[in-house]
């Protein structure tokens, strides 16, 4: 009797259980639906099927000298894209290893690893579940921005549900429309390093003045580092941190076989190696030519409807690279010449001197009050001069420019 109580208790429980998960799924179902037509507006909008095929970035305009050499950029995200036979395998690998190791056998979304996030959570180890095709489409779609939130986007909780079941919507759709090495072109192209880069290209041009083909391991380890958190990991800002983390990159490396254990051993010893230097809007030849080029080229895409900051162009002028680096270096050499002749001039005089030639008093001391950092001391030390004197005065370490290079002083 006490053995068919307790068979009556077990089928009941299991029967209750086959309810719960039953009404969990069709629930979730039903809540998926609902956010993927955005009912009633309550869970913001979703891609429509051109955009979702024709997925876009911001791309850095580029323009190009008659003789086809890179005169310099206009963008607001410095990207510029890649096919997928330029990045190199080393990447391709670390990615893949990194952030999603079942990449190749899921269609979007992994319920193993995403199963597995609340083994980890309860061993206190907090792990992110994504694949990389749902980062993709949450760097493409922006899902987690101001402008794609519903009413119900608003709550805390439920505005990461509503972000993540979007993402796994668009993941699905994604990998319907492109295959795996689109879809891997794509992210590496769209992510954020840090440093002004966006994207592989120019990442590896940021950090070690290469090309994304020619990445090694521990570049790549380091690259694929940074996404986890491009300024915690940044190996400019903490060189240490970031070290470390290549470090367990290569070990994973290691451990699937990428690399003998020799090759790790040797790698991990090795510095970061940086070379690094950030693009900006004045780097390249003719600049000025650049500035002027670009006020014609603001009017020429307003009237056509394009970005020069984000639409991805090629312009090419007439401008002859070789004459102008000619030029510039002719320029530069004149400039030390007349520099040098400007110090033997004022030569223990200062320069501040009125058309008399008589020197205008405390022209320093009146254009220091005029700054920012005077007036923020005024507002802290008020009619304490003493103590705003002492810190205006007290030597501060600066790189200030020279004709013959930046000096540390």
């Amino acid at each position: 009797m006490r053995n068919l109580f307790v068979q009556w208790q077990y089928d009941k429980i299991v029967r209750a259980s086959y309810a719960i998960f039953a009404s969990v799924v069709i629930n979730f179902v039903y809540f998926t639906f609902l956010v993927q037509i955005n009912f009633l507006w309550l869970f913001g909008t979703m891609p429509g099927i051109n955009h979702l095929e024709n997925p876009k970035s911001d791309l850095a305009s580029e323009l190009y000298s008659a003789d086809n050499v890179l005169l310099g950029k206009y963008f607001r995200e410095n990207r510029s894209p890649v096919n997928y036979e330029e990045i190199s395998p080393n990447v391709i690998e670390t990615l893949i290893i990194t952030e999603d190791q079942r990449f190749y056998e899921h269609s979007g979304i992994d319920l193993k690893g995403a199963l597995a996030i609340f083994w980890y959570m309860l061993k206190g180890d907090p792990r992110g579940g994504s694949t990389i095709t749902q980062q993709l489409a949450k760097n493409l779609f922006k899902t987690r921005v101001e402008t794609s939130k519903g009413g119900l986007g608003y709550i805390p909780g439920v505005s990461v549900l509503i972000a993540k079941v979007k993402e796994w919507i668009l993941a699905v759709r994604l990998e319907k429309n492109f295959t795996k090495e689109e879809l891997l072109t794509m992210y590496l192209n769209t992510v954020d390093f840090g440093s002004n880069s966006f994207g592989i290209k120019v990442a590896a041009r940021t950090f070690f003045n290469t090309s994304p083909d020619s990445l090694t391991y521990p570049q790549s380890a380091v690259l694929i580092g940074l996404l986890k958190a491009p300024t915690s990991y940044s190996p400019v800002l903490n060189p240490e941190k970031s070290k470390e983390r290549r470090n367990v990159l290569l070990h994973l490396l290691f451990q699937a076989g990428k690399i003998s254990q020799s090759e790790y051993k040797e790698m991990i010893k090795q510095d970061l190696g940086l070379d690094y230097k950030v693009e900006n809007h004045t780097d390249g030849l003719a600049t000025y030519f650049r500035s002027t080029v670009s006020k014609y080229l603001l009017n020429w895409c307003k009237s056509n409807g394009k970005d020069l900051y984000a639409d991805g162009l090629k312009i090419y002028t007439t401008i002859d690279a070789t004459i102008q680096k000619h030029a510039e270096d002719a320029m530069q050499e004149h400039m030390k010449q007349l520099q040098s002749k400007f110090y033997v001039h004022w030569k223990g005089r200062n320069p501040w001197i009125y058309e008399n030639g008589k020197e205008i008093p405390r022209f320093i001391e009146d254009v220091a009050r005029r700054t920012e950092g005077y007036r923020k001391l005024k507002a802290k030390y008020g009619e304490n001069n003493d103590s705003i004197d002492i810190i205006m005065n007290t030597p501060v370490k600066m790189t200030v420019f020279s004709w013959d290079g930046d000096i540390d002083t």
